[in-house]
């Protein structure tokens, strides 16, 4: 051990000395000559913090000149994800610009603490552009790097974050602290909701107490939540413009005003609780009532039923509690919704014992056969757009991919809060580069999990009418497409 602190010291004493290729030499070969004690790595750095630690390297580091920022994200995400290998092989290659480098994971490791930390300890000493007085070293290199780099971190475009920002700060929602600055408390949120990050990553990421991040993720969640009856709201009523610019859905869907259906996010649940919010797939989850546009826009969002709940019983418990506030639907209007609810008016459903998903359509047999054939591929196609739409916001905010550890209030409002954000970049940036990335994209549609809906949430009447409606568009569409073979 005093070996490697005596080499160690040597490297660092002559760093400054040293090319940047050298350098970047000496920073690997002191990784390495610590890496060769990693055994003892774990008690050397509590027993004798003095003559073996990371500080050390990272004195060697501070010699180093524009290392790129990338570096820097990528360390952390090897140091949170030391067994990754396309992690691994990503540091390496930027790494390589410091000199011929190739050292296994383990001591790839220790270099990824060494940069983060000299990237953190070397920002913090900067005294221009600073966001707030303490931890705003993290903000100050975030909110000043490539735009790529911040709306990886940030999950939007720099001018979107700024915007909402001002937003909350101008609406008294939210407000500075002595200590943090409404930009670094929105920071913090959307790196736990966006990375799915745990409250410890965000204290070293952040450099704040664990109690801090606790209170302002809780300040956040509830500021953005309280805007949801701003950004989440009823559709128009004129014939959205998706619907007009096809020959496939105009005029015959030309009533249509959005999309229902239900999405599972995973749940953490007390033992007690676990039978009913267990899904038909064995999953622990809350069923989320939801509904879009085809602007992929959510319209509105109903989170907390047990994952065990049917769609369309918890469609009716909506329907039947005004405190739900649910868009009102004008009359001769309607959503489209799947075979897990019942065909009723203002809610119009595929033809049951008929074909209905997409990947049914393919190969010999993707021609229609009859009327009902022909609407069930049409609705089909056009329904689709919830799935892209819960697509895009589980690839933005990873957290609703897994079951986060918070009370269950609090997995119910990070949902709606997701959501809110969602149509918020919507509104404010039309070019976002993951709707971009979604648009055409394939979705691969999973069976109903509820294959049979529950007739007896509809009335006979409602359902009379809906089968009228749907029987015209049906005949219409398919008189269109026998006359004049208009794509299908």
């Amino acid at each position: 051990m005093e070996t490697t602190s005596v080499c160690l010291r040597h490297q660092i004493q002559t760093g400054a000395k040293r090319s940047r290729k050298a350098t970047g030499d000496a920073i690997v070969d002191a990784m390495l000559e610590i890496a060769a004690a990693s055994k003892m790595r774990a008690t050397a750095l509590m027993k004798n913090g003095d003559r073996f630690c990371i500080s050390r390297c990272i004195k060697v580091l501070d010699e180093m000149q524009g290392v790129d920022q990338r570096l820097y994200f990528l360390a952390l995400d090897l140091f949170e994800n030391p067994t990754s290998r396309e992690i691994f092989i990503s540091l390496r290659n930027i790494s390589a610009s410091m000199g011929d480098i190739d050292i296994e994971l383990d001591e790839m490791e220790l270099v990824a603490v060494a940069a983060g930390y000299y990237y953190y300890n070397s920002l913090t000493r900067q005294t221009t552009c600073s966001l707030s007085p303490a931890g705003s070293g993290f903000m100050t290199v975030l909110l000043n790097s490539h735009d790529d780099v911040c709306r990886e971190m940030l999950r939007m475009d720099k001018h979107v974050f700024h915007k909402l920002c001002s937003t909350l700060r101008e609406r008294g929602l939210l407000r500075d602290t002595a200590g943090v600055m409404i930009e670094e408390q929105l920071a913090i949120f959307l790196n736990i909701v966006g990375h799915n990050e745990r409250n410890r990553v965000i204290q070293e990421r952040f450099q704040h107490s664990g109690e801090t991040i606790s209170r302002h993720f809780n300040n956040v969640l509830k500021a953005i939540k309280s805007l949801s009856r701003e950004f989440l709201h009823a559709p128009p009523l004129s014939t959205p413009p998706e619907i007009i610019r096809s020959n496939r859905y105009y005029p015959y869907f030309k009533d249509c005003i959005g999309v229902i259906d239900g999405m599972h996010v995973p749940a953490h649940v007390p033992a007690k609780d676990q039978s009913r919010f267990r899904n038909k797939k064995g999953i622990l989850s809350q069923n989320v009532l939801a509904a879009c546009t085809f602007d992929l826009q959510f319209i509105f969002i109903y989170p907390g039923w047990e994952g065990a709940a049917a769609d369309s019983r918890v469609l009716r418990a909506v329907l039947d509690d005004p405190d739900q506030n649910f868009p009102l639907i004008p009359e001769g209007k309607y959503y489209l919704v799947d075979t897990s609810y019942s065909n009723m008016d203002g809610f119009i459903a595929p033809y049951l014992g008929v074909r209905y998903h997409l990947q049914e359509y393919k190969g010999a047999n993707q021609l229609p056969r009859n009327a009902k054939d022909l609407y069930n591929h049409r609705h089909a196609s056009l329904r689709i757009v919830i799935q892209r739409c819960f697509d895009v916001l589980k690839a933005r905010f990873p957290i609703l991919k897994l079951a986060p550890q918070y009370a269950f209030q609090i997995q119910r409002d990070i949902v709606i809060a997701a959501c809110v954000l969602h149509n918020y970049i919507r509104h404010e940036e039309r070019s976002d580069w993951l709707f971009s990335s979604f648009e055409g994209m394939v979705v691969d549609e999973l069976p109903d999990l509820d294959v049979q809906p529950d007739a007896q949430l509809a009335s006979p009447m409602q359902q009379q009418v809906a089968s009228l409606l749907r029987d015209s568009i049906a005949s219409t569409m398919w008189n269109d497409f026998i006359n004049e073979w208009n794509e299908w």
